[in-house]
């Protein structure tokens, strides 16, 4: 009777893969971490800004007293509507899109630590194709980020709720929000693809990966509240998975090719 083995495939090898990134991930308090300041920053932020609503700030350069920038309506954290003038004041700046840098260290703190640990050696020495690991680190990656948009989410209804600020969706209805959050949330991928792939070039390194991921969001950051706003509809949403699927696909090429050029440590 011959023997017969069952041919591993690419697929098989993914799913193997993505199974044991996954209960790792949720095996670290570092996802837990993540979770929980996602859940309660939105919470922290419109509470104490709406606190501080009476307060006026001085203009350094005219001495001129103005009334401080607050939030007035919930939505105003998760985006801001199309077309709206760009500025730096607290509602732009304080708001999801911050998220984006805290995926990245999210990202690049547990890269480094497969490469700190050996745990990455040991991995590849067992299974010699390391597109396996990219692929893999990505979606489960991607997974953790996902959840920390949605509980920023639900932070930011409760926050309002406590700050009693206005639920109201004129100019851009319940469909833009729930457009803009998943437009936001495809988006998350390219910025795991690029805190990935700078991890695979620092490897332990992690000052150096989280240097290189905030670097290359700021460089991104305005182009977030474009293609994501309140008012998006169904083509922001298909642009943003398109693009977030085009940079994980080329970036995870570029890390996989990293790992098989360079050493491991």
């Amino acid at each position: 009777m011959e023997a017969t083995f069952e041919k591993t495939t690419f697929a098989k090898r993914l799913k193997s893969m993505f199974k044991v990134d996954f209960k790792r991930m949720f095996t670290m308090p570092l996802v837990y971490i993540m979770a929980g300041i996602s859940l309660v920053l939105p919470i922290l932020i419109l509470v104490m800004t709406t606190m501080m609503g009476n307060g006026t700030t001085v203009d350094p350069v005219t001495g001129a007293e103005k009334a401080m920038e607050t939030f007035t309506n919930v939505w105003q954290s998760i985006g801001s509507v199309s077309g709206a003038a760009m500025g730096m004041d607290l509602t732009s700046m304080c708001n999801i899109n911050m998220l984006y840098f805290l995926v990245a260290v999210f990202v690049c703190i547990f890269v480094a630590d497969d490469f700190r640990s050996g745990y990455a050696k040991n991995l590849f020495t067992v299974r010699a194709k390391k597109v396996d690991y990219v692929f893999s680190k990505t979606l489960a990656l991607f997974v953790g980020a996902c959840i920390m948009f949605v509980l920023y989410f639900i932070g930011a209804v409760i926050g309002g709720a406590i700050a009693g600020l206005s639920f109201s969706t004129a100019g851009f209805g319940v469909g833009g929000v729930i457009a803009c959050m998943l437009s936001k949330i495809f988006m998350t991928a390219i910025f795991v693809s690029i805190a990935l792939l700078l991890g695979t070039v620092a490897k332990q390194r992690l000052w150096l990966s989280v240097l290189g991921s905030f670097a290359a969001g700021m460089l991104l950051f305005t182009m977030i509240s474009i293609t994501a706003p309140l008012n998006a509809g169904v083509i922001n949403v298909m642009m943003c998975l398109a693009g977030g699927g085009l940079f994980a696909v080329g970036l995870g090429a570029a890390s996989n090719v990293i790992l098989n050029k360079t050493n491991l440590v």
